[in-house]
């Protein structure tokens, strides 16, 4: 597998999911939404998510080749410029693992205090939560002690 693909597995995963949810791309969802902008302000939010996480993934590629291009050039132990480097992969993962989190908890209809899923039952796009109470068996009469009748 090709370094590239590599680092573009949690992009292309959510890319995958975000195709799944619309039935389009994100270009297509984002030519949709640039179109009827107030249409779904689910997936306004979602494609924000992803530019972010996209940005991210860019951001760590950056990192990564700088700190290949770092330990390179200086073999042996490693330096500090290195390890600053390696940290700043270290917190460009975290950057893009945590708006990746996002992108999918907004996708997931059935997470917990998601607002589009509570959106849409509202708005009659997903089964109703049962309103009516449950019908219980009539209770019998119990003598109580000591009860006037």
């Amino acid at each position: 597998m090709s370094q590239a693909l590599e680092s573009d597995d949690v992009v292309g995963v959510i890319t995958q999911l975000i195709e799944a949810r619309y039935g389009m791309t994100p270009d297509e969802l984002r030519a949709a939404v640039t179109a009827a902008p107030g249409a779904d302000p689910g997936a306004t939010t979602v494609l924000r998510w992803y530019g972010h996480l996209t940005d991210a993934q860019e951001a760590l590629t950056r990192a990564e080749d700088a700190l290949v291009a770092e330990l390179g050039s200086t073999p042996g132990e490693l330096d500090d410029p290195a390890m600053a480097l390696a940290h700043q992969v270290n917190a460009a993962v975290a950057v893009r693992e945590g708006r990746a989190m996002v992108v999918r908890y907004l996708l997931d209809g059935n997470a917990p205090g998601n607002r589009a899923a509570w959106s849409a039952r509202t708005n009659g796009l997903a089964p109703a939560v049962r309103t009516t109470p449950v019908a219980r068996p009539a209770a019998t009469a119990v003598p109580v002690r000591g009860a006037v009748r």
